[in-house]
């Protein structure tokens, strides 16, 4: 009975690990693509494109002669260009010195500083591209929310009778007239906490007068991974009836709930199809971004609220998609610079940096909670891709350019033995920064 007892959690761990390989897949063979196709326009050969590390499983070669192929370790990938000693772009240096000036030309290290840089930068650059058109895709694909508010779709909802239908555009509720979307929340935040309130809505045969829940009840409509709520089991379309025995009818009723718990379990009564159940959770306190930067730590359980009905859109156009993709990006670059400077100077915890085993649990459960959830969480661990491999340091891209720009000032390279030592000192910089968020995953609450 208790090996029987382990499958359920043993398929759930091969779920994560597969959600965790395909999405760093998909990143790593986007950041290597980068480098080998401008690569290829700047006129450097490429010897072997390789996603995973280790023995090779798969490859083929094109017509260019360069080799693809898929390898055991599928925990990254490297373009070999033509020169190369290694799999990190070292310098070949007794096979270059046996090369003529034409085949030198096609190799990484005989390239003018341009190309190298070109080809250096295409991988991080590739991957906030990634990023932007999958931001833009999924926010053409969910649209911009419709004025007038228009009810596109009823959820499932306890309680009274409510007569709020599909179609409906809301003129007033409570008699107050409704805003634009854009000015919503602050609206809402005037209306009473009231179970039933009274909605003016405008149909085909005229305006009328119903009944309608609170417009931001205790619904959830999003769980985040690795969160109090993921835990707990609560799921999307969730509404919490009442905490530790008193009823809510709001969404701000919960968050204020939680953020004065002082991390002290909460019970929650929650309906789901019909049914109601308990649950207890304790929230965890987290550093939050502020839109002014910095950070703030908050008691959450991981949960976001929304509208008791889905509202109709219309379709957002290319460049306005395009324009908020680009907005996401920085956004989310922004806050991984600060959570970096303020990680360093102590101001929040280092438990905020995930190692592995964390990103591939955030992997699972994102895979868990819808393809679109998936694809997001793809595009934002690609612009974190990006990012750090713009860090200075040797080994990683950053580091790479950062040897060009000495080039450029002083007209030469640095020495092969100084390359060395720098390229020594970076692989122990990356492989202690792993194991410490390795101990991260391991220890951190």
């Amino acid at each position: 009975m208790e090996l029987l007892g382990l499958i359920p959690s043993f398929g759930g761990f091969i779920y994560m690990i597969l959600a965790f390989v395909v999405a760093l897949s998909i990143i790593v063979a986007v950041h290597e693509y980068g480098h080998y196709i401008v690569g290829r326009w700047c006129g450097i050969h490429a010897e072997v494109f390789s996603l995973g590390f280790g023995p090779r499983l798969f490859s083929w070669r094109d017509k260019r002669g360069t080799q693809w192929q898929i390898a055991a370790l599928p925990l990254g990938g490297y373009v070999k260009f033509l020169g190369d000693s290694d799999a990190a772009s070292g310098p070949n240096t007794q096979a270059m010195s046996q090369m003529d000036a034409s085949t030198r030309r096609h190799t990484m290290h005989g390239a003018p500083l341009w190309a190298r840089s070109a080809t250096v930068a295409a991988g991080p650059v590739f991957n906030f591209a990634l990023s932007i058109v999958v931001f833009a895709a999924i926010m053409m694909v969910q649209g911009q929310t419709r004025t007038p508010l228009t009810v596109n779709e009823t959820k499932p909802f306890p309680g009274a009778f409510y007569d709020v239908r599909p179609g409906d555009e809301i003129l007033a509720i409570d008699g107050q007239s409704v805003p634009a979307f854009t000015e919503f929340d602050t609206f809402v935040s005037g209306l009473p906490h009231l179970p039933d309130l009274e909605y003016q809505v405008q149909r085909s045969d005229g305006v009328h007068q119903v009944s309608g829940p609170f417009p931001f009840p205790p619904l959830v409509s999003g769980v985040s991974p690795q969160s109090a709520a993921m835990d707990a089991g609560l799921e999307e379309g969730d509404v919490i009836l009442e905490i530790n025995g008193a009823p809510v009818v709001a969404f701000d009723e919960l968050r204020v709930a939680v953020m004065g718990s002082g991390g002290d379990p909460l019970s929650l009564t929650v309906w789901r199809d019909g049914d109601t159940f308990d649950v207890s959770l304790a929230p965890r306190v987290l550093d939050m971004p502020l839109p002014e930067g910095g950070f703030e730590k908050r008691y959450l359980i991981g949960v976001t609220g929304g509208l008791f009905f889905v509202p109709a859109t219309d379709t957002l156009g290319p460049i306005s998609a395009l324009e908020m993709g680009v907005s996401q990006t920085v956004a989310i670059v922004r806050q991984s610079l600060s959570g970096v400077y303020h990680m360093i100077t102590g101001a929040i915890s280092s438990c905020n940096l995930s190692g592995p085993i964390g990103i591939a649990e955030t992997s699972g459960q994102a895979a868990s909670q819808g393809l679109l959830s998936f694809i997001w969480f793809i595009a934002v661990l690609s612009t974190a891709v990006g990012l750090i491999n713009l860090f200075p340091v040797p080994v990683l891209d950053g580091g790479h350019l950062v040897f060009h720009a000495y080039e450029a000032i002083t007209g030469r390279p640095p020495s092969d033995g100084a390359l060395r030592v720098l390229m020594a000192g970076g692989l122990v910089m990356i492989l202690s920064l792993m194991v410490f968020a390795l101990t991260n995953d391991i220890f951190c609450p």
